[in-house]
């Protein structure tokens, strides 16, 4: 069972669409584990479409039926490979979300080196928000950093702690300006985790703020 989870701020945003791309796709990630948190999207989701009830209907040009169906002619479906679904492996350990893109095991993922004990798989993200993987050796502590924006953390395997407490498998870090950590992998394996931010890291040394831009953090 997950003990963090992302802020209840976080969820509705997500709920209604207003979340980065990148931040996003993190919360999904999480909700395809996490039951309590699905069930804060639904009720938040149920609160929407109450106050759209209350709306005072606007008027539609004469064309928008066709404009409407015009577009929907124009949408190709894509089709939906039941038989992948059906044999997803037991021990796949991507989240459900990425597996069309990435598989099913996070160890056949070509990881790139960044620094002894720390390497990543950069994801697809839209606009300036950033996705990636992180694999942590364990022991290795990360730089001590804060943040110009939002970093949300979700882990996939393994464990760290840093100033905020323990964040195991499941567990969702929903960091912003105000926070300063040093996250620190706990023995025994790797620490894997997904992050998502929408503005660079702000590290405290010299040697990280250095290669910042190499590695786009």
């Amino acid at each position: 069972m997950t003990t963090h989870h992302p802020d209840l701020s976080t969820l509705m945003s997500y709920s209604a669409g207003s979340l980065a791309d990148a931040i996003a796709t993190v919360v999904a990630a999480h909700l395809s584990v996490c039951s309590h948190c699905r069930q804060q999207v639904q009720e938040a989701e149920l609160i929407g479409i109450s106050l759209l009830e209350e709306l005072e209907p606007a008027p539609m040009s004469d064309r928008a039926k066709d404009d409407i169906l015009a577009l929907l002619d124009d949408t190709e479906q894509a089709p939906v490979n039941s038989r992948q679904e059906q044999n997803i492996p037991d021990d796949a350990d991507v989240p459900a979300p990425f597996r069309p893109l990435l598989g099913y095991y996070l160890d056949d993922l070509h990881w790139r080196y960044m620094a002894p004990g720390l390497k990543q798989f950069v994801l697809p993200a839209s606009g300036s928000s950033n996705l990636r993987l992180l694999k942590i050796a364990p022991g290795t502590c990360m730089p001590s950093h804060g943040h110009t924006g939002s970093e949300l953390t979700m882990v996939l395997r393994g464990s760290y702690s840093d100033e905020l407490g323990r964040f195991c498998a499941g567990d969702v870090a929903d960091l912003d300006p105000d926070v300063q950590h040093q996250p620190v992998a706990d023995t025994g394996e790797d620490c894997i985790c997904l992050i998502a931010t929408d503005a660079p890291l702000r590290f405290n040394g010299l040697v990280p703020r250095l290669l910042q831009p190499f590695f786009q953090l």
